[in-house]
C-alpha cells in the first residue's frame, strides 16, 4: 500500500536530483558540473518506439528543481500542474482500487484464500518505472489482479493453476 502512496512525482523527483548534488558536493567538492536527462511532461516529444524523448539539460535545472521541491504542497490539489497527467491520474486510481480490494477481500479472507490475499495485498510491489514502464508494469498488475479475484471469489481454490 506505502508503494502506492509514496510514488515519485515531479515533486519528489526534483527533492531527489537536489539531495543528490548535496551528496556529491560532499564527497566531490564543489567544483563540477551535473547535467540532467529528463523528459518533462508538459515538453517532451514522443520518440518512435512510443517513449518520451529525454533530453540534456544543465546545472540551471536545480533551480527549477529547487522550486518544484518547494511546491509539493500543491501534490493533489486543483492548483498541482503535474496532477491532470495520464500517470498521476493512473496512481490516485490505483490507490482507490487497492483500498477497495482489501475493504472487500479482508473481511472475507479464508483459510484457503490467505495466499491469495496476501499476493492482491503485494501487488503494488510489481508496478515500479515511470511512463510507459510504470504504465506497462501497471497492466500486468492488473492481469495478475484479475487472476487473484477469480481465486479468491472461488474460495481460494485453484491458486496454483492461477499461480504465474
Amino acid at each position: 500500500y506505502h508503494k502506492l502512496l509514496v510514488y515519485k512525482d515531479e515533486y519528489e523527483v526534483s527533492r531527489l536530483h537536489l539531495e543528490t548534488r548535496t551528496k556529491a558536493e560532499e564527497q566531490f567538492g564543489g567544483d563540477f558540473k551535473m547535467s540532467f536527462h529528463l523528459a518533462p511532461p508538459m515538453l517532451t516529444k514522443t520518440g518512435p518506439d512510443g517513449r518520451p524523448l529525454k533530453k540534456q539539460y544543465g546545472e540551471g535545472m536545480l533551480k527549477g528543481f529547487g522550486v518544484l521541491a518547494k511546491f509539493k504542497m500543491l501534490r493533489g490539489t486543483p492548483f498541482d500542474p503535474f496532477g491532470r497527467t495520464e500517470e498521476r491520474r493512473m496512481e490516485r486510481a490505483l490507490i482507490k482500487q487497492y483500498e477497495a480490494d482489501m475493504r472487500d477481500w479482508l473481511t472475507k479472507a479464508k483459510p484457503d484464500a490467505i495466499d491469495a490475499l496476501v499476493a492482491l495485498a503485494e501487488l503494488p510491489l510489481q508496478i515500479r518505472g515511470f511512463g510507459p514502464v510504470k504504465h506497462a508494469n501497471a497492466a500486468k498488475a492488473e492481469k495478475r489482479r484479475e487472476e487473484l479475484l477469480v481465486v479468491l471469489r472461488a474460495g481460494g481454490a485453484g491458486l496454483t493453476h492461477a499461480a504465474e
